[in-house]
């Protein structure tokens, strides 16, 4: 197999790419370092730069995209949206609000929702309410609640996530930050029940953590959270804002991998279908009850574009073919990685339809091989240091994700020999 459409060799952009990157270079604050690639369509698994030049996104939006590119459900849903009302304001109810909540709730198997934004909104609405629900239900004096968080988690970038980070390019230069985190080793339940107290209110944990490479949780370890947290009285929260919604074959990859309850989950990225931003805090009344009005809001969330759009997704996540797909693919994208340890790859981690492959540092790093990949065709992002992350639409081919595997192949087979010859 190979891929249908020529490209250019890496570091040579066409005439349209170098004036995009100009425009970014003089405009654009520089908090990210693109591939050297401009897309400017896509459909499904495929996108377009705007030299004409075809791709397979392997990428998919850091799982927002987990339906793909131009999926036409949800840009009907959307498009019949667009002609009728996008923006109210919760100061009104909107005739898309209610169904959406009442969607997503049944789905996810909780009794409320509130709806935001963006994942690190999520986030933090879910901090706000663990915090809130600690004073209230639990009975954590004022202003001491304190929220067990995981090492080498990724949560979002604002002040108050980035004050428990522990990923030094993404906290230094930020602070002073607020308080009230305890930071404990992912997958060591015994740190972490040493680290729940009398203020503790919440552990808050992604089930898989995807930033940093695709990191699934050892045997047991999220059913001892669980079993944790209920001893201690105190709220699972789960960030599935990468993990939930089809990217592990599951709706929830806390269920799907740990058969357990979180009390709390947070939502984003692939509940806006790739089309906008939504996310969600979706938990039992007896958590989100504690909200009142004027506690907490949001200006755009519970749009009813949103609404129109979150719901549609709702719909192809209950059909249940995607999540079957996603199970499937993964199967195939381990065999094909399975080929190539020992082959510039020490060992990858996968769980569904993503993973996490780790790169013989010896050959380079992380991003040579993502822009390596970028001028065969196929778009990749890595993370730490030697390591690049697989995450492509649920809906891509067989046939390309065997491409992408092989690209992969290619590329650090090249990558062996520039060593060799170096030597």
């Amino acid at each position: 197999m190979t891929l249908t459409t020529p490209h250019q060799p890496a570091g040579v952009p066409g005439a349209a790419t170098a004036r995009h990157e100009a425009l970014l270079a003089e405009h654009s604050a520089h908090n990210y370092a693109p591939l050297p690639v401009v897309l400017a369509e896509g459909r499904g698994a495929r996108v377009t730069d705007v030299e004409g030049r075809s791709y397979i996104d392997c990428l998919a939006g850091y799982s927002a995209l987990n339906f793909g590119h131009a999926h036409p459900v949800l840009l009907a849903a959307a498009h019949a949206q667009l002609d009728r009302l996008t923006l109210t304001g919760r100061a009104f109810g909107n005739d898309r609000l209610g169904p959406f909540c009442a969607a997503l709730a049944g789905l996810v198997g909780k009794d409320m929702v509130l709806p935001m934004n963006t994942g690190a909104e999520a986030v933090e609405s879910g901090l706000k309410v663990s915090r809130k629900w600690g004073y209230e239900v639990r009975g954590v004096p004022r202003d001491r609640a304190r929220i067990v968080v995981a090492a080498e988690a990724f949560h979002g970038r604002t002040i108050t996530i980035v004050g428990f980070s522990t990923d030094p390019q993404a906290r230094d230069g930020f602070g002073p930050f607020p308080d009230g985190f305890d930071v404990v080793p992912y997958g060591d339940t015994s740190a972490l029940r040493a680290a729940i107290g009398p203020d503790t209110v919440a552990v808050l944990l992604e089930p898989v953590q995807g930033e940093a490479g695709v990191v699934v949780p050892p045997p047991g370890y999220l059913a001892d959270v669980r079993a944790a947290c209920t001893e201690a009285g105190v709220l699972f929260v789960a960030d599935e804002v990468q993990s939930g919604l089809g990217r592990t074959g599951h709706v929830l990859a806390t269920r799907g991998l740990g058969g357990v309850d979180a009390d709390v989950y947070l939502l984003g990225k692939a509940l806006g279908g790739g089309i906008l931003p939504v996310s969600a805090v979706v938990a039992d009344e007896a958590v989100l009850g504690v909200l009142k009005p004027g506690q907490h809001g949001s200006t755009f969330g519970g749009n009813p574009f949103a609404g129109a759009v979150g719901s549609a997704v709702i719909g192809l996540l209950e059909e249940g073919a995607l999540l079957r797909r996603a199970v499937t693919l993964g199967h195939l994208l381990s065999t094909e990685l399975n080929v190539l340890v020992g082959r510039g790859v020490i060992t990858f981690r996968h769980i569904g339809l993503w993973a996490g492959v780790d790169i013989d540092p010896e050959l380079g790093t992380g991003r040579e091989v993502c822009e390596r990949m970028c001028a065969r065709g196929v778009l990749v992002k890595d993370t730490h240091g030697s390591t690049i992350r697989l995450s492509p639409p649920l809906v891509i081919s067989e046939d390309d994700l065997v491409v992408a595997v092989r690209v992969l192949g290619e590329v650090l087979a090249d990558m062996r020999r520039d060593l060799a010859g170096r030597r």
